[in-house]
């Protein structure tokens, strides 16, 4: 990859050169003007900071966290062609990220880079609706709360990132904003400045929106649930939690109720339906990042972010092999007699695809969903041609023969769309979806003592995926693994708070796995070192390149702040601890 990356460099600055004139003068197919404050400015001016969260690329991820949630988890293992393959995402896997500044396909810096994009191009539009009155502009307040929750967006995916960070608002100059240091508030005190923006939303969005894609009420409760779920999870100055605050999980109970009885959210009847272009926007979609193809651009809104994960030697995708499932969490789909997880033994013994059969071990159907392996339909596609297999790894012998497919879209179509090496697809990136609402609800109820509420609401996501093989069967009709899964009913798992708070955890793994959040997840419960490093202990049994990785607790919960955000403030920055 490193070599492609170099040769496309060199491309372009043999075009730039030689065609410089002509570059610098083909005019802008679209662009907003400052100037005196309009109506059409400030809808142009919000419509681009919605574009702004989905401005990616494969270096400076926003949208897609695989990097950073799950490869650096135990999902998911880098892939590629070997550990020298857009090396620095190695040492994220590895945790070995002693040199916060590396080299340019770092990754972070790029993301900082986006995620501060994001929010300027909000706080644009905010300086420009703060300008006009309601009279003028009858949306004005709605598309205030918008811009405000895009904001508030930006603000909570770099936090969970890099812990301590810079809140930049629309009220700052310029000269004020390189003076504002990313220690002017404690962990608590940020997030509450960020969940005001949130919470204005809350009190300010309508509940429907005309034009799809627009945040509601809906989408902020849901989103400042999100917020006080995490801030629950009280970390001393060492990324340790230290306490469970009750009063936030509150209030996490108390918004996610607002989602779940407003009845306007559900969950898509089939599991495969979320990872399907055709269903963007659908019932359980509670706030997606948008994209579009044939829309009148040169290549259209397209997600390029996981343009490296596709299956490289498939005849119909190419290229480039990355974002591999990990042995612990194929393994993690095992279920035992009664349908349940295998919590404590999961990992004992290691799956293949040859064990992963119709009279096999039984499973989890969502793996069907979320893996591809030897044998098995990909992407719900049972023609000859779409039967994964073993072939497609690029690197076996390092990262063996087990594929991401949640993020993939079969190369036919349409909103399939190669651009020189890689590929985008137009299918939207769902932030939160109701099942993520419904498993935050028990997840607070669990850790307030009231766990009987959360087994109904566990069991809604276990029913679904029981539910969910219609779409995962081979060409004859018949079931590519042995399906087994069970809800829970008191009996076959005893429901005391630890058992429950065990079952939402898994929980949470199997229905978001490869997805991102687990890495997120295991700092915000305070299990990260113990979890990834025996994780790493079992895996470095079977995988060579991980022998020298380790999770050093008080550093790696969080990412360094980049080396040139720090020289760019003169040292106004602080670094994060450990590094």
């Amino acid at each position: 990859m490193k070599y492609i990356y170099k040769n496309w460099f060199a491309i372009i600055l043999v075009v730039l050169l030689y065609s410089c004139k002509d570059y610098l003068e083909v005019e802008p197919q679209g662009f907003i003007e400052a100037g005196s404050p309009s109506v059409e400015s400030a809808e142009g001016l919000v419509t681009a900071a919605y574009a702004a969260i989905g401005n990616n690329d494969m270096i400076g991820p926003i949208a897609s966290m695989w990097v950073y949630g799950s490869v650096r988890s135990d999902d998911a293992y880098k892939g590629g062609g070997g550990t020298g393959d857009v090396e620095p995402f190695n040492f994220y896997e590895q945790y070995n990220i002693t040199q916060p500044e590396q080299s340019w396909l770092a990754g972070l810096p790029y993301t900082w880079e986006n995620y501060y994009s994001a929010i300027s191009r909000a706080n644009s539009a905010l300086r420009m609706l703060n300008q006009l009155t309601d009279d003028e502009y009858e949306d004005r307040t709605a598309r205030i709360a918008e811009a405000r929750f895009l904001r508030g967006h930006s603000h909570f995916m770099l936090k969970i990132l890099f812990k301590y960070i810079p809140y930049i608002d629309e009220n700052l100059s310029n000269d004020e904003i390189i003076q504002t240091s990313n220690r002017e508030y404690t962990n608590d005190e940020l997030w509450n400045v960020i969940a005001k923006d949130f919470q204005y939303g809350v009190d300010n969005l309508p509940e429907d929106q005309a034009e799809i894609g627009r945040a509601n009420k809906f989408a902020a409760a849901a989103y400042l649930a999100k917020l006080r779920l995490y801030q629950a999870y009280e970390q001393d100055d060492n990324n340790q939690v230290v306490n469970i605050n009750a009063t936030r999980l509150q209030e996490v109970v108390d918004l996610t109720q607002m989602v779940i009885n407003s009845g306007k959210y559900s969950l898509q009847p089939d599991f495969a339906e979320n990872f399907l272009d055709g269903y963007d926007n659908g019932p359980e979609s509670v706030f997606a990042i948008q994209f579009s193809i044939s829309d009148g651009t040169t290549a259209g809104r397209l997600n390029f972010e996981n343009g490296l994960n596709y299956p490289h030697g498939a005849p119909q995708y190419g290229c480039c092999g990355f974002h591999q499932a990990s042995q612990n969490m194929v393994n993690a789909f095992a279920t035992d007699e009664s349908g349940l997880p295998k919590f404590d033994t999961f990992n004992d013994v290691e799956l293949s695809a040859e064990d992963i059969t119709p009279t096999g071990v039984t499973v989890d159907p969502r793996i069907d969903h979320t893996v591809g392996m030897n044998g098995h339909p990909y992407k719900y596609r049972n023609e000859e041609t779409y039967i994964f297999d073993n072939s497609w790894i690029r690197e076996p012998g390092v990262y063996g023969y087990f594929q991401s497919m949640k993020e993939q879209q079969a190369a036919d179509c349409s909103c399939y769309k190669k651009q020189g090496p890689f590929m985008g697809v137009s299918k939207n990136i769902d932030i939160i979806r109701y099942a993520d609402v419904l498993l935050m609800q028990a997840e607070a109820y669990i850790e307030l003592g009231e766990q009987a509420n959360a087994m109904q609401l566990i069991n809604q996501i276990r029913k679904r995926a029981s539910e969910s093989t219609g779409r995962t069967k081979l060409a004859d009709g018949t079931n590519p693994s042995n399906y087994l899964i069970s809800e829970y009913d008191g009996a076959n798992l005893s429901w005391t708070q630890e058992n429950a708070r065990i079952a939402l955890q898994w929980e949470r793994r199997l229905e978001f796995a490869m997805e991102s959040p687990r890495f997120f997840d295991l700092v915000r419960w305070g299990i990260a070192e113990p979890t990834l490093n025996a994780y790493l202990e079992k895996e470095k049994t079977r995988k060579d390149f991980l022998n020298k990785a380790q999770f050093t607790a008080g550093r790696d919960e969080y990412y360094p702040i980049p080396q040139r955000e720090i020289d760019f403030t003169k040292k106004l920055y602080e670094q994060n601890v450990g590094y």
